[in-house]
């Protein structure tokens, strides 16, 4: 069960950790180097048994870095973690069969394929074997098996993200938005750069400040889109209709703003900030 360390709570499907029961599996929090460290639930690298929301206990829990050197690092947990799980449950006894397949799931855009990828790179040295993007929807259906390991023969299985039909609130949605694991268009930027800057204010992010040339913090997005626009240089032209004529005009294009704004916040350059 993979979850963005930025989204420990909203990040993951309650309906996949009821269908989870009590089959072996691992909570696996990625990307901890765009959380803040200081809201973080357990340190980088370290291994808690027993953490998890009210009324569901994972039986291992996994923090990997974005870093490429430092989730390489890390994934050499992750095999022997899942071998001893596996090994250890009564229900699932590979007395017969040595191999081990793995189900890889988590909501939309989270890092599945980037895992895969990790751990089939670390271990047999190949290179990778599925699809990843920034945006949600790269794996479209369950794919067939992709080995990773020699030593224990081990199997993983990419998934599409799910997300459960109806979300708890707006705010899980916007927070889940805001990750990438909702497609931009379909809740709108404008609306996603408003709320990341309701969140940075709260929060007392004030790196936006300095990188888009702002005199100081400010709780109304359009100033901050504007400065965004003329610092990336965001301008579209536009045909206004006038009494002697068309004439094209160079105006800033706001839409196009919002959407590097948010692309700044997912790649940690408006600082290290935990959602939930």
């Amino acid at each position: 069960l993979l979850s963005g360390t930025h989204i420990p709570l909203s990040g993951r499907n309650p309906m996949l950790q009821e269908v989870l029961g009590i089959r072996p599996h691992v909570l696996v929090l990625n990307k901890t180097d765009l959380a803040d460290p200081r809201r973080q639930p357990v340190s980088a690298g370290a291994v808690l048994v027993g953490w998890g929301p009210v009324g569901h206990r994972c039986q291992q829990c996994l923090c990997l870095e974005g870093a490429v050197t430092a989730l390489l690092h890390l994934s050499l947990q992750v095999v022997p973690l899942v071998a001893k799980l596996v090994g250890n449950s009564p229900r699932y006894h590979r007395a017969e069969s040595t191999e081990y397949s793995i189900l890889v799931i988590g909501v939309p855009n989270v890092g599945k394929s980037s895992l895969i990828n990790s751990l089939r790179r670390l271990h047999l040295k190949k290179g990778k074997a599925t699809a990843v993007g920034g945006e949600p929807g790269v794996t479209k259906a369950v794919l067939t098996r992709i080995q990773v390991c020699e030593k224990p023969l081990m199997y993983l299985v990419d998934t599409p993200g799910v997300l459960p039909p109806k979300l708890g609130d707006v705010e899980t949605g916007m927070k889940l938005a805001l990750c990438g694991a909702i497609r931009d268009h379909l809740v709108g930027e404008d609306i996603m750069a408003d709320y990341l800057l309701y969140v940075l204010n709260k929060q007392q992010q004030f790196r936006y400040v300095q990188r888009y040339g702002l005199a100081e913090a400010c709780d109304d997005i359009e100033p901050v889109l504007r400065r965004v626009a003329l610092a990336q240089g965001r301008t579209q032209k536009v045909k206004v209709l006038t009494g002697t004529g068309n004439v094209n005009m160079t105006t800033l294009n706001y839409p196009a703003a919002a959407y590097e704004f948010l692309r700044d916040f997912r790649a940690g350059r408006l600082g290290r900030v935990t959602l939930d």
